[in-house]
C-alpha cells in the first residue's frame, strides 16, 4: 500500500508540475496579447498588429500543450484516486463541470476566431474575441482553484454515512470560501508575473541580437507595467493567503517557517538553513543560521504583532495551558467514528434500528475528526519540513527578484536606450526560468505542506488512494514522464522556432 500511494503522489505530482509549467503563460500571455490588439485597434498602427500576432503565436502553441497535459491531470482522479472520487466527488467534480462547460468552451469557441478571424471578421469583434479568451483562460483557473481551495479548507458539505460520502449542501460557501478566493487570486496574479517575465526575456533577446527593436522596446513596456501591477497585487495576496494559512493550515505555517517551537511575537525567517538534524522530539536548534524579521510572522499569521504563533510541537503534542489540542486526542476520537460508522452500517444490513440511531449518534459526535481514525502515529501530520521551508522562501526571494527587474525595466525604458543596457538585457533573459521555479515552488508549498491529506482534515492520501497494482502505476508513471517531456521540448523548439523566424524577418504569424 505505501509503495501504491508514493507512486500514485508521484505521477500526479509529475503531471501537476508539467502542467503547470503551461498554465502560467497562458494566463497572463493572454491579457498581454490582448492589451496589445487594443491598441493596435486605438492606433490603427499595423506594427501593434504585427506584435499582437506574433506574442498570439507563443500563446496558441502554449495554450494546445497545457490543455493536452490538464486533461491527463483530471483524468488521474478517477485512475489513481477513484477513493476520493467516490468520497468527494459530488462537491470536487462541481467545479471541475463548470470549467468544462463554461470556461473552456469561451476559451474554445472564440480562439478560433482570435487565430483565423483576422480577415474574416471585423476588428472590434476580434478585439472581443481576443478578450474573450483572456477572460475564458482566467475563468477556468478560477474553477480548478476553487477546487483545490476546498481540498485546503473543506467547507459546505456534510458527510452522508448510508453512501460513505461527503455531499455538497452549500455551493455559495465553497465558491466563496476565503482560502479558495486568496489562492485564486495569488495563482493567477503569479502566472501574470511569469508571462511578464516571458515577454521581456525574449524582447531581451531580439535586442541583444540587434532584431525587431520597435516590438521589443514596445513589448518590454507593456509587459513591466502588467509584471509590476502583478508584484504588487501578488503581495497582497500572499499577504492574505499567509492568514488564512495560519487560521486553517497552522502546521502548514509552522512547515514554511521551521517554526517547531510555538512563539509569542514570532519572527519571519528572512534568510536561514535548517538543522537536518532537528526533529521535532529532540533538543537540536532549529536553524544553522538564520536572520529574522522580529514579530512580522505573529503580524502576518495573525494580523497581531504580539499573537502566538503555533509551532510543530504544539500542533502534534498539544498545550494544554494554551488550549492546544493534540493529535493523538484526534485520532482517538476518530477511531471512535470510524468504530460508531461500521456499528452504523452494520445495524442498517441486519435491520437494526435502535442499534443504527445509537450508532449514528455516536458517530455525529466524533465526526470532525473521521480523517484522523486512519492516521497511524501523531508525528505522521508532520509534512516534509525541509521541502516546504526552501521552497517558500525560494518563491518569496525570487518575487523580490522580479518586482526589481520590472522597476528596472520601466526606468531604462523611459530614460535612456535601452538597447546600451546589455546587463539588464542578459538579466531579464536568464529570468525567464525563474518565473516558472517560482511557480513551482509555490504549489511544492500548497501541496507539500498539507500532506498528509488529500483533503486537509478529513481524507489522507493513503485512503484516497484507488485499489490498483503498483505496478501500473510505476509504468504510467516512465510513461507519462516520456510524453510530458517530449511535449515540453516540442513546446521549445516549435516557440524558438517561431522567434528566430521573427528575427531573420521571416515569420508568417
Amino acid at each position: 500500500m505505501e509503495t501504491l500511494v508514493d507512486w500514485s503522489r508521484a505521477q500526479f505530482a509529475l503531471t501537476a508540475m508539467y502542467h503547470f509549467l503551461f498554465v502560467p503563460l497562458t494566463l497572463g500571455l493572454s491579457f498581454i496579447v490582448a492589451f496589445m490588439e487594443t491598441l493596435y485597434m486605438k492606433t490603427g498602427d499595423e506594427k501593434y498588429k504585427a506584435m499582437t500576432k506574433f506574442w498570439m503565436t507563443l500563446f496558441g502553441i502554449n495554450f494546445a500543450i497545457g490543455v493536452a497535459t490538464g486533461l491527463i491531470m483530471e483524468f488521474e482522479f478517477g485512475t489513481n484516486w477513484a477513493a476520493y472520487s467516490w468520497i468527494v466527488g459530488d462537491i470536487f467534480g462541481a467545479p471541475l463541470a463548470i470549467e468544462v462547460l463554461l470556461a473552456f468552451f469561451l476559451e474554445a469557441t472564440f480562439f478560433a476566431v482570435m487565430f483565423f478571424g483576422w480577415d474574416r471578421v471585423s476588428k472590434r469583434f476580434h478585439l472581443l474575441s481576443t478578450w474573450l479568451v483572456a477572460i475564458g483562460s482566467n475563468l477556468s483557473a478560477l474553477w480548478i482553484l476553487v477546487a483545490n481551495g476546498w481540498m485546503q479548507y473543506p467547507v459546505g458539505m456534510s458527510f452522508n454515512p448510508d453512501t460513505a460520502r461527503n455531499e455538497m449542501v452549500n455551493f455559495w460557501d465553497v465558491i466563496l470560501s476565503p482560502v479558495a478566493v486568496s489562492k485564486f487570486l495569488h495563482t493567477v496574479s503569479g502566472g501574470y508575473i511569469t508571462s511578464s517575465l516571458f515577454v521581456i526575456g525574449i524582447s531581451a533577446w531580439f535586442l541583444l541580437k540587434g532584431k525587431e527593436q520597435w516590438m521589443a522596446k514596445k513589448s518590454i513596456v507593456i509587459a513591466s507595467i502588467f509584471g509590476l501591477l502583478a508584484s504588487l497585487f501578488v503581495i497582497a495576496t500572499g499577504d492574505e493567503a499567509a492568514y488564512q494559512v495560519a487560521q486553517k493550515q497552522p502546521m502548514k505555517l509552522a512547515a514554511m517557517e521551521g517554526l517547531y517551537k510555538g512563539e509569542d511575537g514570532a519572527g519571519i525567517v528572512m534568510i536561514g538553513a535548517l538543522n537536518p538534524n532537528k526533529k521535532v522530539d529532540n533538543s537540536e536548534e532549529p536553524y544553522l543560521f538564520e536572520i529574522t524579521a522580529p514579530k512580522m510572522l505573529s503580524l502576518l499569521g495573525h494580523h497581531d504583532m504580539n499573537a502566538f504563533v503555533q509551532g510543530i510541537k504544539e500542533l502534534v503534542y498539544g498545550d494544554e495551558a494554551r488550549g492546544i489540542e493534540s493529535v493523538a486526542a484526534k485520532i482517538e476520537r476518530g477511531k471512535k467514528a470510524k468504530e460508531a460508522l461500521s456499528q452504523y452500517k452494520k445495524a442498517k444490513s441486519e435491520k437494526d434500528e435502535a442499534a443504527a440511531v445509537e450508532a449514528l449518534a455516536t458517530f455525529r459526535m466524533y465526526e470532525k475528526e473521521l480523517g484522523y481514525g486512519y492516521i497511524k502515529k501523531p508525528t505522521d501530520l508532520i509534512p516534509p519540513v525541509g521541502l516546504v521551508f526552501y521552497s517558500f522562501h525560494l518563491m518569496v526571494g525570487l518575487g523580490v527578484w522580479f518586482m526589481m527587474l520590472f522597476m528596472s525595466a520601466l526606468i531604462i525604458s523611459f530614460r535612456m536606450d535601452i538597447t546600451k543596457s546589455r546587463l539588464f538585457l542578459k538579466a531579464a533573459l536568464w529570468s525567464i526560468p525563474l518565473g516558472y521555479i517560482a511557480n513551482e515552488a509555490g504549489w511544492v508549498v500548497a501541496e507539500v505542506g498539507r500532506q498528509p491529506w488529500a483533503i486537509q482534515g478529513l481524507l489522507p492520501v493513503g485512503v484516497a488512494v484507488s485499489n490498483i497494482d503498483s505496478s501500473m502505476v510505476q509504468a504510467t508513471f516512465w510513461l507519462f514522464f516520456i510524453l510530458f517531456t517530449t511535449l515540453l521540448i516540442a513546446e521549445v523548439r516549435i516557440m524558438t522556432t517561431q522567434i528566430s523566424l521573427k528575427a531573420k524577418g521571416e515569420s508568417h504569424v
